[in-house]
């Protein structure tokens, strides 16, 4: 054996006990630091958590609850004016904004098509009180005849033959001027309908207003009801008197009334607020998407404008609220402060866990009777010497910002008002709670 390979073992041993207490020594830190976060994480965890909150004490309000609902502005009294017999459009006195009076020619149909017809009927009608006159000419020489026959007869010198037969002539005649006399009023009849078609070749104005909707022009053919529902050829409407017509929901209707104050922005009056009322509340709903699951049922709402002197036009778009009702002096907190919890979420677990052991219909029956019993209750958080209290309350009506507080607090409790995830997850009776309301103070500066 060289000499070198002498000194190359030694060298290379060295080199290995290095690496190995690197390696030991490195798996000493990493251990070391794995230690001290499950340490970190266990003392965390029993480490009480500390909720912040806002709060806000309770106080005294005026509320008004509304209800809102978006419409169509209309005028209030309107006439769709129709055709009632078809023919060409001759005459079109107005166009589309134009004010009319009551008794204006508004529309003319030709009525070339029914002066033929009117001649034929007239007559026909004379025609057939000719022939009754004719009858009433033989009826009289019959008559005659029948009493010459008959005081022959008495006189023993014509035959009952004789006598029967002028008597049967006079009847036949009789009866012949009664089927004369029907086809006279039959014709007259006739005749009745055709003048009655003649004059609605003419449409007057049966009120005074504004031509609002022109659906035709001059020389255009117009249908009449005979054939379906008519042409609808004109809207005339009365701007003077407008309304808000809005869709309200089947859940909110029930709390409006006749007589409710509203108050009515139009979008093409951006800064400025309409005064109204309810005058009128639809008994059947409108339904959308019928059949879908996107169905919604709504109610016509109508309420009367007030405000006068503003170019208000059918068809523009509007937002209503009504004011349903009004409390004043009413003990209220911030809307978002009241929550909902279980009654008894505890019993709720423990009924989950049993009903696996228990048969079907009974397991059934028992969740049923537990979610009656666990129904959930509206609740408050107050802040009490640093923590959180449930406390279960009763509420009335609200507006946007308050809810009114029936029953379950005091004024000046100190409930917590923030922040949304406290208030509908985090807080627990018990919770300890930071009170921090300075986060609104500084966003009220910034404002």
């Amino acid at each position: 054996m060289s000499e070198e390979q002498v000194i190359a073992k030694p060298v290379l041993s060295n080199a290995k006990k290095k690496k190995a207490k690197k390696k030991k020594i490195l798996w000493i830190i990493v251990s070391a630091v794995v230690l001290l976060i499950v340490v970190s994480v266990v003392i965390s965890s029993k480490k009480e958590k500390i909720i912040e909150v806002q709060t806000e004490k309770v106080s005294r309000q005026n509320i008004t609850q509304v209800v809102t609902a978006t419409g169509k502005i209309q005028s209030e009294t309107k006439v769709n004016i129709s055709a009632e017999v078809s023919g060409e459009l001759v005459e079109l006195p107005f166009k589309e904004g134009d004010e009319v009076k009551k008794g204006d020619l508004l529309v003319k149909i030709r009525p070339d098509a029914y002066y033929p017809q009117l001649k034929q009927q007239n007559a026909g009608v004379k025609v057939q009180e000719s022939n009754l006159k004719a009858q009433e000419v033989n009826l009289k020489k019959l008559q005659l005849d029948l009493a010459r026959i008959k005081e022959l007869f008495n006189k023993g010198l014509a035959s009952s033959s004789d006598l029967e037969t002028a008597q049967a002539n006079v009847d036949g005649t009789l009866a012949q001027m009664n089927t004369v006399r029907a086809q006279i009023n039959q014709q007259k009849a006739s005749l009745s309908s055709v003048e009655y078609d003649l004059s609605k070749t003419t449409i007057y104005s049966p009120m005074s207003g504004t031509v609002t909707q022109l659906n035709n022009e001059q020389g255009e053919k117009v249908l009449g009801t005979s054939f379906n529902l008519g042409s609808q050829i004109m809207t005339v409407s009365d701007l003077s008197k407008m309304e808000a017509q809005v869709e309200v929901s089947e859940t909110d209707v029930t709390l409006i009334n006749i007589g409710d104050t509203a108050r009515i922005q139009v979008d093409a009056f951006p800064n400025r607020i309409f005064n109204g009322y309810v005058y009128e509340i639809a008994n059947t709903a409108t339904a959308k998407g019928t059949g879908t699951q996107e169905e919604v049922v709504n109610f016509i709402v109508k309420i009367r404008i007030l405000n006068e002197g503003f170019d208000l036009r059918p068809g523009m778009s509007c937002s209503v609220d009504v004011e349903v009702e009004k409390k004043e002096n009413v003990l209220a907190v911030p809307i978002q402060s009241i929550t909902t919890r279980d009654d008894d979420s505890s019993g709720m677990m423990k009924m989950n866990e049993d009903k696996k052991d228990q048969p079907e219909n009974l397991t059934t029956k028992t969740e049923n009777k537990s979610l009656k019993k666990n129904k959930p209750k509206e609740v408050v958080f107050l802040v009490e010497n640093g923590v959180s209290k449930k406390k279960e309350v009763k509420s009335g009506i609200s507006n946007d910002t308050y809810i009114e507080i029936a029953d379950g607090l005091k004024e000046g409790d100190e409930v917590v008002k923030g922040s949304f995830k406290a208030i509908n997850k985090d807080l627990e009776e018990g919770t300890k709670v930071k009170v921090n309301n300075e986060k609104k103070k500084i966003t009220k500066d910034k404002e």
